[in-house]
């Protein structure tokens, strides 16, 4: 029986592991998307909830279809003496490269990127550890010095300017590389988002209002005093916002949100005639095109039928509602994702076209 018991306790332990061990997998994975996330909202810092807590800046995240914003908050360090080394986007030479926020002795590289409140492009200027405690600096932080008496005032010169880009490299990026003690950073032991991150960045890819088709870059929640509390009273409403794409997916498609099937998607649309002055090449090009359209013209129906097939078992079974509701979102899912990977492949044939440009050391055309 204890046995049974202990075993069943190491299963729920190393079920509990993996599924963090998932989570942070999906936060780390190094996502590429054709086109940039918007400028950085402005927003003010919500008050420090109390002793220990070390802001995290808000960012743009990507969720396979859309950007959507995880506001910035408080958060606990995990362990004393560690700083948070923010999220970025970079120009990885075919897209935008997401590159995950973590924990660690030293402030790594976060693209240059002027998030403010301290991370205004390198390094951190909002704190510094003394004998196992965080002294907040009180010029970058809002802090209640009644309740938090670990405070110190250093007036910060800010060399980086007010951009509110929020990405590095590639057209119209931060100009930005690494310093050596950034480098010298990757080498360090590094914790991953704590699992309230986790849960932060969860509740935020699932509140509509938070994804960028919907406030435009100027997200209603903006900032939390912890992560998660995205419908408390206190939490901060951008004060600006803009820059979110015109090159968008269902802009380029004429890709309505709203579709649930690929029936209800737009014909698919042919790209423009090629035009080199090379009769060959641009020959070569039309078939290849030709070629594409049809294979995709051909998944679409593939998937309809599919689905069409699994809407019939789900009546012949007289499926609950609640059942058909998840057939109906994960048809969604699907659709969105196979109209942005063939959204893609047109991109790269787009690109494939084109003479190729040269790219400087700093990633900028």
């Amino acid at each position: 029986m204890r046995r049974s018991v202990s075993f069943r306790l190491a299963f729920v332990v190393f079920a509990l592991l993996a599924v963090a061990a998932a989570s942070f997998a999906q936060l780390n994975v190094g996502v590429s998307v054709s086109f940039a996330p918007p400028e950085l909202p402005v927003y003010e810092q919500p008050l420090c909830p109390g002793d220990g807590y070390i802001w995290t800046p808000g960012y743009w995240a990507w969720d396979g279809y859309d950007y959507y914003w995880v506001p910035g908050t408080w958060v606990l360090f995990p362990e004393p003496g560690f700083f948070w080394t923010p999220a970025w986007w970079g120009w990885g030479g075919h897209g935008y490269i997401f590159h995950a926020g973590y924990w660690g002795p030293r402030v790594g590289f976060y693209g240059g990127i002027n998030y403010g409140y301290g991370y205004f492009g390198h390094g951190y200027e909002g704190g510094h550890w003394d004998h196992g405690h965080f002294f907040y600096n009180r010029t970058v932080n809002n802090i209640n010095v009644t309740e938090i008496h670990n405070v110190y005032n250093t007036t910060i010169v800010n060399n980086y300017g007010h951009s509110r880009i929020s990405y590095n490299g590639g057209r119209g990026g931060i100009e930005a590389r690494a310093t050596s003690e950034e480098e010298a950073a990757l080498h360090d032991r590094h914790i991953p988002p704590v699992t309230a991150q986790i849960q932060h960045v969860d509740a935020s890819r699932n509140n509509r209002e938070l994804r960028a088709s919907v406030n435009h870059g100027k997200p209603p929640i903006a900032a939390t005093s912890r992560p998660g509390y995205l419908t408390e009273p206190s939490v901060v409403r951008a004060k600006e916002g803009r820059g979110y794409a015109s090159d968008r997916p269902e802009k380029t498609l004429g890709f309505p949100g709203s579709a649930v099937h690929p029936k209800e998607l737009p014909a698919n649309s042919r790209m423009s005639s090629p035009n080199t002055g090379d009769a060959k090449q641009d020959r070569k090009f039309q078939q290849e095109q030709e070629k594409l359209y049809s294979k995709q013209t051909h998944e679409r129906q593939q998937l309809q039928q599919k689905q069409e097939q699994e809407h019939q078992q789900y009546a012949q079974q007289q499926a609950s509602k609640d059942k058909m509701q998840q057939l109906e979102q994960q048809h969604r899912q699907q659709t969105r994702a196979m109209a942005q990977h063939h959204y893609q492949q047109q991109v790269e044939m787009q690109q494939h076209q084109q003479p190729p440009r040269k790219y400087s050391s700093k990633g900028k055309p």
